[in-house]
């Protein structure tokens, strides 16, 4: 799953936000220099990705985007984080653009905590609000121009918005089977609190 995904499946937890979103930039054992939660957080991040990944609905998505080779799992992932977005207000009660700003502000006030590789990102992501930029086709489109030209113009990640118009119905159909199963596995498996709704943006 893509960034919406990792920080809603969190439940509002602040420290498993940051652990979740921060989990790409942290390699092997890293995550064992980190506060508690916050490995959680990494953690967990890891087991969604192995559950996603592993997932026969996920693995039908990813036929759709065959084309992209070893990329389909990525565009996979971010036309997910599309349909989150797009459903937003079926699956949190705050929109979705305060959600995002209140994220960006847990994140700056916790700014050391977090990897080089992520800090130097975070000034742009937080400006252009990529986030709540999900939540439209054209938001995707940039998102996935932007992917493309971070792998050189290899992946042509950028012409996958084609093959999501094609199949935009089945695609969110298959999302949506998808993230019920994938919360229960977060709430029985990984054992994250979905009750703690109370957003807190607080130093660590």
């Amino acid at each position: 799953m893509n960034y919406l995904a990792h920080i809603y499946l969190s439940y509002n937890n602040p420290e498993i936000e940051i652990g979740n979103f921060i989990a790409d930039s942290v390699k092997g054992n890293n995550y064992l220099n980190y506060p508690d939660k916050i490995k959680k957080g990494i953690t967990l991040h890891r087991s969604i990705d192995s559950y996603t990944d592993t997932h026969p609905i996920t693995k039908k998505c990813k036929r759709v985007f065959s084309d992209y080779g070893h990329y389909a799992g990525v565009v996979t992932d971010i036309i997910f984080d599309h349909f989150l977005a797009k459903n937003w207000l079926n699956y949190h009660a705050i929109p979705l653009e305060k959600f995002t700003l209140d994220f960006y502000l847990l994140l700056k006030n916790n700014f050391t905590v977090l990897p080089l590789r992520v800090q130097n990102f975070l000034t742009v992501m937080a400006t252009e609000n990529w986030i709540y930029k999900y939540r439209t086709v054209g938001g995707i489109s940039d998102i996935l121009y932007q992917m493309n030209r971070r792998t050189k113009n290899i992946s042509k990640m950028n012409y996958a918005v084609i093959e999501l118009n094609e199949n935009y119905t089945f695609l969110e159909q298959q999302f949506t089977l998808f993230f019920k199963d994938l919360e229960t596995f977060v709430i029985t498996e990984a054992h994250v609190n979905p009750f703690h709704i109370e957003k807190t943006v607080k130093k660590l």
